[in-house]
């Protein structure tokens, strides 16, 4: 049994993603007690490719014949990966949850089961397993099993299974975000809306792993390419930690790195007066300042007016308002939109000139929301309230 380790650079780098992967992903599921309940799918994601590129470490460096018992841990979680991502999407933009969500994992529960028929092989046949996959030139031992580890040939079709659902669920999560998108008149490859921005960046990231994914199967025998993903994952879990600790409030103040008292990092660093005093802010610039009619109005704008991080406005939106920012913008145009068609005066403007009034630049977009929102177009509208 060949037991040589490998290890460089690269290996360094994945197992560098691999240890900030796991911390993050606790502290996203930690979170997920607030009324961000998407951190939960996040986290758990977070959590699943950080184990993924584990299991490729560990295969890239040799470490796995130290460890053969666990050959191929990470299998279970190639039918994780799509439906985490796309509930993550789901619940990003719809906080309200569903006790369905748990179908979507019904694959990985019953791949687990038909994978315990590999668990129970033997080392020496695992051992083998690993020098097939990672290195095809070394001599395999001489085992056999009498029990079949793959009888329905699942596993040896599992990349084409893997890309499947992986698709499938990039596709569904494309379809809400462009919905969401088109419900706030708001085009998805230029938008203001950081959490449409951030979530379409996601799905494009999620593509180019596909894409990774197919070159590699395609130009690579067995798996001996997939530390290419690993290692394009690793660079996006560190640029993840860097974002995180850049935008971490825990730098707006003097504190020593040796208060290391637990609690305080359990706690969000927004109080329940924090929160009140910034809604108390961002109710005064729609109602009292109309932002909403600024026709360029985004959360980044109204978060200087407000004085605050766009972070921490766009969690109290959430939270006190159960909206969005867009979802928000779109309300109060909208009422106001609704009070002016209804008024004397607003009976003589066009729904262009409504339209504009109330921030909106296109007639489509002010259609659309008002129609989402109402039920009615404008004109519908107005010929119900004129009746």
């Amino acid at each position: 049994m060949n037991t040589t380790l490998h290890i460089d650079v690269l290996s360094a780098f994945m197992f560098l993603g691999v240890c900030i992967g796991l911390v993050l992903s606790f502290l996203f599921i930690i979170k997920s007690h607030s009324n961000i309940k998407a951190n939960l799918y996040q986290g758990l994601l977070l959590l699943s490719l950080s184990l993924g590129v584990l299991e490729q470490l560990l295969n890239l460096t040799g470490y796995i014949t130290r460890v053969l018992a666990i050959t191929n841990f990470s299998e279970p979680l190639n039918f994780a990966y799509g439906p985490l991502l796309y509930l993550y999407v789901k619940r990003s933009l719809d906080q309200s949850g569903s006790k369905k969500d748990w179908l979507h994992f019904v694959v990985l529960f019953l791949f687990i089961g038909y994978l315990s028929q590999y668990i129970i092989q033997s080392n020496e046949y695992k051992y083998n397993s690993y020098v097939h996959s990672y290195h095809p030139d070394w001599p395999l031992l001489n085992v056999h099993s009498k029990i079949l580890e793959d009888p329905l040939w699942i596993r040896e079709r599992l990349n084409l299974l893997t890309f499947i659902s992986v698709v499938g669920y990039v596709t569904l999560a494309v379809a809400v975000l462009l919905n969401k998108a088109r419900q706030s008149g708001e085009s998805i490859l230029k938008t203001d809306d950081e959490i449409l921005k951030s979530l379409r960046n996601m799905i494009s990231h999620f593509i180019i792993i596909l894409i990774i994914f197919l070159v590699v199967k395609v130009f690579f025998k067995a798996d001996l390419g997939d530390y290419f993903i690993g290692i394009y994952i690793s660079f996006l879990i560190l640029l993840t930690g860097f974002r995180v600790m850049y935008n971490s409030t825990y730098f707006d103040h003097s504190t020593s790195f040796l208060d290391v008292s637990i609690s305080k990092y359990l706690k969000s660093s927004l109080t329940e007066g924090s929160k009140q005093r910034i809604l108390d802010r961002i109710v005064l610039e729609f109602e009292i300042n109309h932002y909403y009619s600024n026709n360029l109005a985004s959360l980044s704008e109204l978060s200087k007016k407000v004085g605050e991080s766009p972070h921490h406005v766009s969690q109290v939106i959430n939270e006190k308002l159960n909206k969005g920012f867009f979802e928000l913008l779109a309300w109060y145009r909208i009422e106001e939109a609704k009070r002016i068609i209804s008024d004397d005066h607003g009976s003589k403007l066009t729904v262009e000139e409504v339209s504009e009034m109330v921030g909106y630049n296109s007639k489509t977009a002010f259609n659309n929301a008002f129609k989402k929102l109402i039920g009615k177009t404008p004109s519908e509208f107005r010929k119900y309230v004129n009746i």
